[in-house]
């Protein structure tokens, strides 16, 4: 009895989700073009605050404090004008890495 049990339950779990037709499934939200510099944008404004907190409570030095703030301000600045590209209808400006060389795709592009 307890292995016929067993049985049905196993064949109603594994059947459950064929019975499932595409239509009781939510349409997807649609994905912001611009929700990953959004996401960013946040996480600079986070780190900038705490950077302060933590200047505020002698945890570094005034000179470490002023270049992470200014690298901190540096990629804001990028990610904002990545964001006001996107909402103009343009392409992105070209990421650059930490050195401040352009990506090695943008290399190309701006040869051509």
């Amino acid at each position: 009895m307890l292995i016929a049990a067993s049985v049905v339950l196993i064949l109603v779990a594994l059947g459950l989700p064929l019975l499932i037709s595409s239509r009781s499934i939510p349409e997807p939200e649609p994905v912001s073009p611009s929700g990953h510099l959004e996401d960013r944008k946040a996480t600079i404004y986070e780190s900038l605050r705490d950077l302060q907190a933590e200047y505020h409570m002698n945890k570094l030095s005034a000179a470490d404090y002023e270049r992470t703030k200014q690298d901190l301000q540096r990629e804001l600045a990028a990610v904002m004008a990545g964001i006001e590209a996107i909402a103009a209808g343009e392409a992105a400006p070209a990421r650059r890495e930490p050195d401040g060389e352009p990506e090695p795709d943008a290399r190309r592009a701006q040869a051509s």
